[in-house]
């Protein structure tokens, strides 16, 4: 199996982590370091795949790219992030980039051009809907296509063809120089499909395994993740039925998500997460915060590709305010958490079911079978042929009791989450088997993983 389709991702936006300055002055920094502890932490939690980015030199967020060539001087040198990915493989773990390809930074250079030299600049085709006509908040004298009505992000236009030899050339810098293991498309809802497929076929020739991720919000994913163009996308229909169906007591919301979805995308693993850096951390969205526990069994043992946005592991919160994302962005210090790995339940729960996914070949071989449904239980299991590891999950108030039938005689039901001491509900959840059915006895707002054979 490609390691992608194994992999439990640790997700890091690095200028937010490292408390960079908002705005890029120029002036360096040096915190790959501080990336490593980072890094040791994910392998710690089990993950076996770093996303990280954006990494680019920019002017403020990092997604208003100036040179795609150089690593922003705020976060370090080239050379720091190319011993970066060498740390990261050597401990088994592999790298992903954002790609921001969409848009520039207005101080990019191509639009730099546009600017002084207007209509006779050679790049005028670089970007989409250039209007000499127009105007602008900046005063330009044109206007043109920008992404989210933002014109400091100035869209390109990827159907040109020297578009996209820079872009394809950019994609071969970073993986050569820095041996990069795949890119994460920011804003692929909106690239161009050519494009995209035009890349599928590059990055397969460039490195064996190159992953391809697309940022996709809504829409009909398989567009998107199929033999021709990216391998996977992210899966936020199923992040918004994450804790609205517990907000809600619904737990058929959630069952309908990733039926549908499986419809829809047959054997793609869509990359699953709870939160990231564009939408609030999903520990401050729920009402009951006892049903992050539940959340993050179901993150790990439905059909997809996992990921843990830094600091949610420690049941992190974090807000949007005044249209500001840098509160989900947090600087954080390890130092501050150290005793997080027993003794807070979400971590330890991490760490026990990013071991899970490197010991039962079930949780990503196994198929997905729904096999208890209420609003407010759940039962599913991911199915061989003579073994199974079946996820029990209560999101009611009070004790449930329910009990889900095997298709084989079953000898053992072990529980795979091994508690610790200050996960008080752990002795009040048990399960037991009798033939082919499993009987679940489950607390208030828990949940139990079990393996049978």
């Amino acid at each position: 199996m490609k390691w992608y389709n194994k992999a439990v991702f640790y997700h890091i936006y690095p200028l937010g982590l490292c408390g960079c300055p908002k705005e890029n002055t120029g002036v360096s920094g040096s915190h790959f370091g501080k990336l490593k502890d980072w890094v040791c932490h994910a392998d710690k939690l089990g993950c076996t795949a770093i996303y990280i980015g954006p990494l680019s030199e920019s002017v403020g967020h990092g997604y208003e790219t100036t040179d795609y060539k150089k690593v922003d001087c705020r976060l370090g040198t080239n050379n720091d992030f190319k011993e970066f990915v060498e740390f990261c493989h050597s401990k088994g773990i592999h790298v992903i980039v954002d790609g921001v390809f969409n848009h520039v930074g207005r101080k990019f250079f191509a639009f730099k051009d546009l600017k002084e030299k207007r209509e006779s600049s050679q790049y005028r085709d670089w970007f989409c809907n250039v209007n000499f006509g127009g105007n602008n908040e900046f005063n330009d004298g044109f206007s043109y296509d920008n992404w989210g009505g933002h014109n400091s992000l100035v869209k390109l236009n990827q159907r040109n063809q020297q578009v996209k030899d820079y872009i394809f050339d950019v994609i071969k810098f970073w993986t050569e120089e820095f041996d990069i293991d795949g890119i994460r498309l920011d804003a692929a809802d909106v690239l161009d499909f050519g494009f995209m497929g035009d890349l599928r076929i590059f990055t397969n020739r460039l490195k064996e395994d190159f992953w391809l991720l697309g940022e996709v919000i809504h829409g009909d994913y398989s567009r998107w993740a199929n033999e021709d163009m990216l391998y996977s996308v992210t899966n936020y229909e199923l992040h918004k039925g994450l804790y609205s169906g517990h907000n809600d007591h619904n737990y058929f919301e959630i069952a309908h998500s990733v039926k549908r979805l499986l419809g829809m995308c047959g054997g793609r693993r869509l990359y699953t997460f709870v939160d990231n850096h564009d939408v609030e951390r999903i520990y401050t969205k729920l009402s009951d915060k006892e049903h992050m526990y539940n959340i993050t069994l179901l993150l790990y043992t439905l059909y997809g590709i996992p990921s843990i946005y830094y600091g949610s592991e420690f049941c992190l919160e974090g807000k949007k305010e005044r249209g500001s994302d840098w509160g989900l962005r947090p600087c954080l210090e390890l130092e501050d958490f150290k005793g997080a790995y027993e003794g807070n339940v979400i971590t330890n729960l991490c760490m026990q079911l990013g071991q899970a996914k490197k010991d039962y070949d079930e949780l990503y071989t196994g198929e997905y079978r729904e096999m208890f449904l209420t609003n407010r239980q759940y039962a599913y299991g991911r199915m061989s042929d003579n073994s199974a590891v079946i996820t029990g999950l209560n999101n009611d108030d009070k004790p449930a009791v329910f009990y889900v039938d095997l298709p084989f005689e079953a000898k053992e039901a072990v529980n795979i989450i091994k508690a610790p001491d200050v996960d008080e509900k752990a002795a009040e959840a048990s399960v037991s088997l009798t033939g082919k059915r499993l009987h679940f006895m489950l607390p208030a707002n828990y949940g139990m993983v079990v393996h049978v054979q």
